[in-house]
């Protein structure tokens, strides 16, 4: 089996006989792949042989060692984050896949089956297979610094498939496990503390990192010795407990992802198993759910997905040397609207830089600069940063209405109102004030940075910077090069993102860049639907089977009519024979609505008679829902060739990249393309596949 993983870092098990205060030894049990925390431990088939090897060392030498337990532990700042997920990806039939889960369960097991107990301590970042090492251990300490633990296995494709499903629920009830292997995952992978953790019940004690080890093994002695007891609940005795938190799990699985995405069901399968099933069987089902997924389409577009965001992210194609960035000590925002208020937070929290902003009236600079002092606020009330950290925060902010205070930034972004006229005036006037070497960015969402720039006396310093909204939440931000933005600009832009901590892609200056060219098309796709007379529902539901984080017409809401009608404006006067201005958006609008729905107080919506009266009357024979669907790939699949073709981006993985980070388009499609090629609409539409076989698929 080792021949499947030929790339393998081969984790290494250390063994080390550690004297209890009260006679005997611990068999200490250390899991390190040569790395430093960077390169965190896994699994893969040779390092799985070698934690079976040093098992048998240990259960041969049992008397003559005098071993009293066993532990397991990880390197510093690592326990072990689980299966190796490259060489799980170079699998490629079920019997693979199936023989490498049975493997894991054979040496996972042995831990809660040896003739002694068995501890594990977890100084450092635990997922997957690392958690359910521990799981495997009849009890568990662990560090009040780990800063991750997390089951995401549901979140690319798998299940928890060598023991979480069993071992979890029965450890901490099913309720605390569906919050951890599958809200949690499908939550973008939201991470656990080890005192979270250890407050569900997965972990029985939490020490400092300081002397994590050395308390952990004395713990483990007094547990020994009888003097700590540690209490278990039998969670499987109440039934209808069990089986009531499994199905309201399921009502709400479905109603989130409609059956898109097979292993969260499958998941919850297990789980339900779990509460009468014995180890050899509940093990078995984890075998075959794993054996099913890993040649699943969801798993190859997670694992594509995952290296997009873990990978390219870190490593944007086309940006000049990081050498050339100017640095950045002092920040301008002009605007103090909700957006720039966004924007001066998040670059004074990660930049600790001054961030001036400006508006045209003191009462609008006063409540910008009111707001982001606001959030410091709420930072500090959350625990999140000190009282120290805050009160420098918010005296690095401050506002003027005049533009003069930007005389000695570095950097000045612009997130007025989006009209073209009002853009370029903002510039003209910042152009008069700053130094020759300050970077001018605008934030636009669609407008052409190259004619905002093209009245100015140094177009060459000027940038995009689209952030998206939330701005402290999205990852994405498109920084745009027009064709004069010099490498010294477009570095400092580049340098910039990522100190803010943000994934940074490049793309031409082209209509809308990436991310609102594809939704708007959508959008486009579906205000044509709605004019042509098809009920809102229809529309609103075409998109479930693909289990996306929210329908159109609530992203329309949650985007704003009005905001969605002015860059399908800007679009259709680019491209007019592929970006249609809906007169059904233009009456919401003009009306004043803030979208198609209403909702009741049990948080339902509704289609309100004043509403329905602004919407064509439905049509003899409306379109499908299945129509809609098949319309609004293909009109995406165009789409998205011909951003390629036209240079807007340099890779299709650029485009995935931004969908995935700017739009939230989950990993089990693998962000837009795979699902396209998977689906046979790139072929269909542009004649070829967007990605060649075996990138986000099975090869062949």
């Amino acid at each position: 089996m080792t021949t499947l993983y030929p790339d393998e870092v081969v984790t290494r098990t250390a063994v080390q006989h550690v004297p209890l205060p009260d006679g005997g030894t611990l068999a200490l049990l250390s899991l390190d792949n040569g790395h430093d925390h960077t390169k965190p431990t896994t699994f893969g088939p040779a390092g799985l042989y070698g934690i079976a090897d040093a098992l048998d060392a240990v259960e041969a030498g049992l008397e003559a060692n005098g071993t009293r337990a066993v532990a397991v532990t990880g390197k510093p700042f690592v326990f072990a984050v689980g299966a190796d997920l490259k060489g799980v990806g170079q699998v490629v039939e079920r019997d693979q896949a199936l023989a490498f889960a049975r493997l894991g369960h054979d040496v996972f097991r042995r831990l809660g089956e040896l003739p002694v107990p068995s501890f594990a301590f977890v100084n450092g970042a635990v997922m997957g297979g690392g958690l359910e090492i521990a799981l495997h251990c009849t009890y568990r300490t662990i560090s009040s610094g780990v800063p991750a633990l997390a089951l995401p296995e549901c979140f690319l494709g798998l299940v928890p498939g060598w023991g979480g499903t069993y071992l979890l629920p029965r450890l901490v009830g099913p309720q605390a496990a569906l919050q951890v292997m599958v809200d949690n995952a499908l939550n973008q992978n939201r991470m656990l503390t080890g005192p979270k953790a250890a407050g569900l019940g997965i972990a029985d004690a939490v020490f400092e990192p300081a002397d994590f080890l050395e308390r952990s093994i004395a713990w483990a002695a007094d547990v020994l010795a009888g003097r700590v007891e540690v209490p278990r609940t039998d969670h499987t005795a109440d039934a209808a407990t069990w089986d009531g938190t499994v199905a309201a799990a399921r009502k709400a699985l479905d109603a989130r992802l409609a059956g898109a995405a097979p292993a969260p069901t499958r998941a919850l399968d297990l789980v339900a198993l779990a509460r009468t099933a014995d180890r050899d069987e509940a093990f078995a089902a984890e075998d075959e759910a794993l054996a099913d997924l890993v040649v699943s389409p969801q798993f190859r577009s997670g694992v594509y997905a995952f290296d997009l965001v873990q990978r390219r992210a870190k490593r944007p194609q086309g940006v000049p040397d990081k050498g050339l960035a100017r640095p950045v000590t002092s920040v301008g925002v002009v605007g103090a609207g909700l957006m720039a208020s966004q924007l001066a937070l998040l670059m004074v929290r990660r930049l600790e830089v001054p961030v001036a902003l400006t508006d045209l009236d003191q009462s609008r600079v006063d409540a910008g600069v009111a707001r982001v002092h606001g959030e410091v606020d709420t930072l500090l009330g959350k625990g999140r940063i000190s009282p120290d950290t805050a009160n420098r925060l918010k005296a690095l902010v401050t506002g003027s209405t005049d533009v003069g205070v930007f005389a000695g930034a570095d950097l000045v972004i612009e997130a007025v109102f989006e009209e073209m006229s009002v853009k370029k005036q903002v510039l003209g006037q910042l152009e008069a004030v700053v130094r020759p070497d300050c970077v001018l960015a605008t934030n636009t969402s669609s407008l052409s940075v190259a004619e905002m720039a093209a009245d100015l006396e140094h177009p060459e310093r000027m940038v995009g910077m689209h952030f998206f909204n939330p701005v402290a939440i999205m990852p994405l931000l498109e920084v745009v090069r027009a064709p004069r933005t010099d490498d010294a600009t477009y570095a400092t832009a580049f340098a910039v993102g990522k100190s803010l901590k943000k994934t940074c892609v490049p793309v031409a200056d082209a209509p809308a860049f990436v991310v609102n060219r594809l939704l708007i098309r959508l959008t486009s796709e579906v205000c044509e639907a709605l004019d042509a007379g098809t009920p809102p529902e229809t529309v609103d539901a075409a998109l479930r089977p693909l289990g996306l984080p929210m329908s159109p017409l609530v992203l329309l809401q949650l985007v704003g009519p009005a905001i969605a009608l002015h860059v399908l404006e800007s679009l259709h006067a680019a491209f007019p024979d592929r970006f249609t201005v809906s007169p059904s958006l233009q009456r919401i609008v003009e009306a004043g609505h803030p979208g198609v729905w209403s909702w009741d107080e049990r948080g339902k919506p509704y289609l309100s008679d004043e509403v329905k009266a602004l919407l064509p009357e439905p049509a003899a024979t409306p379109a499908t829902a299945e129509e809609v669907l098949r319309r609004s790939l293909e009109a995406l699949a165009q789409e998205a060739r011909l951003l390629l073709d036209e240079g807007v981006v340099a890779d299709p993985r650029d485009i995935d990249l931004c969908m995935i980070t700017g739009a939230g388009w989950p990993f089990h499609l693998g962000g837009l393309l795979p699902l396209l090629d998977r689906e046979g609409v790139s072929e269909r539409v542009t004649g070829q596949r967007f990605l060649p076989p075996g990138v986000a698929s099975l090869p062949g």
